[in-house]
């Protein structure tokens, strides 16, 4: 069992207050990311589930039972972090089984849970190495599998693949998101990479200022952003944002047209993902603007567009869109995925 249950959990040091009241339940076998801009308090979170932080106020709870006081080594956790901080003169084997050798477990039963750690991470050609003739997934891997081996109640993650270059951290996200389908274990992770959380996660808890801006799955989070601060966080390229004004199921854009508008109150930003703009003729769609920049991907092609007034727009196209810079081009926008917001940043 590894359900995690936060109860109006506060961080303070001296007059500071970091982490401001978090509720949040966690089911047993959950993938749960913390995501946020830096200073949020999410690493601070995860380390007061841990017990590496202590709770200032409010509870922390595993699988019903109050752990809010219980030092790190009684609460079964287990936590990979950014350095993989092995021990350079021990082999990966010995790294691995290392916590377990300290603990007074039998060499047998070791040897069998470092084995098998081996070879749910393919580690297994690897156990008689050194760290040093390690790559970084690898050292990555091996520092993943020594807290497998202690068969914790939640694995805890804090940024483990920062140090990896690009195509280590794929190849990582693959192995993470494997390991977690065989081990069916509770898993908080922390990131600042949002590739991460919306490939891995069960469920992203956005934070903001040491508050929850918005909690769901990544596809809740990215087609039904709670407030501006998710909507513009959430996705890569972000959210355009145009200001607006609605009257009678009509938003008025600031020096351009009008879009249907329906809503229960009175909305002043209108929200648009750069996919579902339309590349139109001048004239023809909601705004028209100039080609600002280009930024070509291959499969896609991104177009910074100067729409004047409503300031500029991103826009997501096909890779061999033979559109350049200085070109005006129309923009229309898709009915169907507009997103408005009001004065306070709420979703209208």
């Amino acid at each position: 069992m590894g359900a995690i249950e936060l109860k109006a959990v506060e961080k303070w040091y001296g007059p500071v207050q970091v982490i401001k009241g978090i509720d949040l339940d966690i089911e047993d076998g959950e993938f749960i990311i913390f995501v946020g801009p830096s200073g949020c308090g999410k690493s601070t979170l995860l380390r007061m589930i841990a017990g590496l932080e202590e709770t200032s106020r409010g509870q922390l709870l595993i699988d019903a039972s109050d752990i809010t006081d219980q030092p790190p080594a009684k609460r079964g956790l287990t936590m990979v972090f950014q350095s993989y901080a092995l021990y350079p003169h021990m082999s990966v084997g010995e790294n691995m089984g290392f916590s377990l050798k300290t603990a007074g477990r039998p060499k047998s039963e070791i040897d069998d849970k470092v084995n098998e750690a081996a070879r749910v991470l393919k580690l297994e050609p690897l156990l008689e190495r050194r760290p040093k003739d390690l790559s970084g997934g690898q050292r990555q891997r091996v520092a993943i599998g020594r807290s497998i081996v202690r068969d914790p109640t939640a694995f805890l993650f804090d940024e483990p693949l920062s140090n990896l270059d690009a195509a280590l951290r794929v190849e990582m996200r693959y192995e993470i998101a494997k390991l977690h389908q065989s081990l069916n274990s509770t898993m908080i992770y922390v990131t600042h990479d949002q590739v991460e959380a919306m490939t891995l996660a069960d469920r992203i808890v956005v934070l903001e200022g040491g508050l929850i801006a918005q909690i769901g799955t990544p596809h809740e989070l990215y087609n039904k952003p709670g407030n501006l601060f998710v909507a513009q966080f959430i996705g890569s390229p972000k959210m355009n944002m145009l200001a607006c004004s609605t009257v009678a199921g009509q938003a008025t854009l600031q020096g351009a047209g009008q879009v249907v508008f329906s809503g229960d109150r009175p909305a002043q930003h209108l929200g648009i993902r750069p996919e579902s703009i339309k590349i139109v003729g001048p004239g023809k769609g909601d705004c028209d603007g100039t080609v600002d920049v280009s930024e070509y991907l291959g499969a896609d092609m991104f177009l910074i567009v100067d729409c004047g007034s409503l300031g500029k727009i991103t826009v997501r196209t096909d890779g061999e869109t033979s559109v350049r810079p200085g070109e005006q081009i129309g923009l229309e926008f898709n009915a169907d995925k507009l997103h408005f917001f009001d004065a306070d940043g709420l979703r209208v």
